[in-house]
């Protein structure tokens, strides 16, 4: 398993960043981190599209979900059963934000483990022939942004887009009428709002500069495709 997975995803990932890095003008790695997580969240544009479509139908099947519960309180089989034919009324796949997130998972987890190699020389031993082998990576991007190092402005910005982007996803949501209780699943949202920004503040925190301007650049893309979903999916 590590061998196809250094063969078919680390190292194909790894090329692609040191590629994107030879062809950027004036070396820049920290705009070839950028360009590279472009091009790897394009590329994956369909399944994200396709989660948050799936997101956005499930949450509007809501209501008849909570009218069904009430329906079906003491019978759990019965629930299922009328909870699945809803979907298939609809034809909402009640899976469908899950598996393409869980498709990405492995590239992102390479790309992750590209990112944290890419300043390391010894890594360069991974090259293709057909890539050329720069003598040294710069480790300073923009002209003051040391990759290697801990970057507290960045680690802010990746906590304040997560939070956007949190918000964002919030308008997927059903809206909760004023004489419904908010569910469970609600609250729990409204709490993870506030809480998960910290704790990617908190990571990114403690993690080189490269690997948080990654995180940075995902999130800000993630944050213009829920614009996008949400202006053409009303």
């Amino acid at each position: 398993m590590s061998f196809l997975y250094h063969e078919f995803l680390f190292r194909p990932l790894f090329n692609l960043l040191v590629f994107i890095y030879n062809i950027v003008p004036g070396g820049d790695f920290g705009a070839a981190i950028i360009l590279l997580t472009i091009v790897i969240r394009i590329i994956f544009t369909p399944l994200s599209i396709k989660a948050l479509v799936s997101q956005k139908e499930l949450s509007r099947l809501q209501p008849k979900i909570k009218e069904l519960q009430d329906k079906h309180k003491n019978d759990k089989q019965a629930l299922g059963q009328a909870t699945m034919a809803l979907y298939k009324e609809h034809n909402v796949n009640p899976f469908g934000g899950c598996l393409p997130l869980l498709i990405q998972l492995p590239v992102l987890i390479a790309l992750y483990s590209a990112l944290n190699s890419g300043l390391k020389p010894e890594s360069l031993t991974a090259l293709y022939s057909f890539i050329s082998h720069p003598l040294a990576i710069k480790e300073i991007a923009f002209g003051f942004v040391d990759l290697t190092q801990k970057n507290a402005i960045l680690a802010v910005s990746a906590g304040v887009l997560q939070w956007f982007q949190s918000k964002k996803a919030a308008s997927f949501q059903a809206p909760v009428s004023k004489n419904e209780a908010p569910s469970a699943a609600f609250q729990m949202n409204k709490q993870m709002l506030y809480f998960f920004p910290i704790m990617v503040i908190i990571i990114a925190w403690n993690l080189p500069a490269g690997l948080t301007l990654y995180w940075v650049a995902a999130t800000a893309f993630s944050i213009v495709e829920q614009i996008y979903i949400n202006r053409k999916y009303r």
